[in-house]
């Protein structure tokens, strides 16, 4: 293999790269996005939830955006209906409540453009490395598949570590609140004193309540984006003694015991199963890992199951279903719900 080429194919996958990154950037950008802007830093610091708002002129018709391929989209993509508008608007909404929960300050538009750009770039390092259309197809493929699982992997960090300092967070209050503290008061003083990403949320509640959202819908957003069902037992707790009335100082400090209590048996869950999770990860990645060594090192080797002349495809094929099948199984083996 030419040394001088590969690195040619490289320095081009990397120039597509770049331009598919610009020309998404300037898509981001508009001239007109000012109350856009603001609304979406009022969502942002609130519900997590980005708002597009179409610009109007002084008439109040909604004007078209500009951008680099907005002509040739309209030319053919033509005009779309009202519920596919809502099905887009939709996804849109949920993409953008998944980036928050996962802490990621990006845009819809800009994490479409990254799983693009990674699925080109790997397809043409895995034509560049490999010469082999197989290969860069799976390399594409997994291009596809590492961004969400990336997403997936944040999203679940953030919601560990937010449980792992519920209970504490809840000692707080409680405190805050026998001290003589109302309720947004003391969630103001977890927005100062607590670490993130509790820190984090509690600030964009008391920034909702402080734009005057109530407390309630305030925590239900906070639920929204962490999806915890400590956190939903919590603020469960709160809704029902504003209702009916209690000490909510000793209501938070039983709720804290038993999500300590909770903490504690899934840490122990966690470490007996951890053999059998590393073991499902270092099963799954060996074979893959070690056909990509040998196609780099000697390509001659495995070259009878890259080529449709015989049955090889589909041994890769079945070998990639019986492998991704195990995985699952051992997964679900030791994932034990507590």
């Amino acid at each position: 293999m030419n040394t001088l080429t590969v690195i040619f194919e490289v320095i081009g996958a990397l120039a597509i790269f770049g331009a598919i990154a610009a020309l998404g950037l300037s898509r981001t950008r508009s001239r007109e996005a000012d109350l856009d802007t603001r609304l979406q830093h009022f969502a942002e610091a609130g519900a997590g939830m980005v708002i597009n708002m179409p610009a109007q002129d002084e008439g109040g018709v909604a004007r078209r955006r500009t951008g680099p391929l907005s002509g040739l989209l309209e030319r053919f993509g033509g005009a779309q209906s009202g519920a596919a508008l809502a099905s887009q608007r939709r996804r849109t909404a949920d993409l953008s409540e998944a980036l928050a929960r996962a802490d990621l300050k990006l845009r819809p538009a800009e994490w479409y453009l990254i799983r693009i750009s990674a699925v080109l770039v790997l397809g043409l390092l895995g034509i560049a490395v490999y010469r082999n259309v197989i290969f860069a197809v799976i390399l594409a493929v997994v291009g596809l598949v590492i961004p969400p699982f990336v997403l997936k992997f944040r999203e679940r960090r953030r919601s560990r570590a937010f449980n792992d300092q519920l209970g504490d967070v809840l000692i707080l209050l409680s405190n805050g609140l026998k001290a003589g503290y109302s309720f947004p008061q003391a969630m103001a003083s977890i927005a100062r004193s607590a670490n993130p990403p509790v820190a984090e949320e509690f600030a964009r509640a008391n920034r909702e309540v402080q734009l005057g959202i109530t407390t309630d819908e305030a925590l239900n957003h906070m639920v929204t984006r962490i999806r915890s069902e400590d956190l939903d037992l919590v603020v469960t707790a709160v809704a029902i003694q504003r209702v009916v009335g209690g000490n909510l100082a000793e209501i938070l400090d039983n709720i804290a015991f038993t999500i300590r209590e909770r903490i504690r048996i899934k840490g122990e869950i966690h470490t007996l199963t951890a053999q059998a999770r590393a073991s499902s990860y270092i099963i799954t990645g060996l074979p893959i890992g070690l056909a990509l060594v040998l196609q780099a090192i000697n390509p001659t080797y495995i070259a009878p199951l890259l080529t449709f002349k015989g049955p090889g495809p589909y041994i890769l094929i079945g070998c990639a279903i019986s492998i991704s099948f195990a995985f699952f199984i051992m997964q679900r083996i030791a994932n034990i719900e507590v």
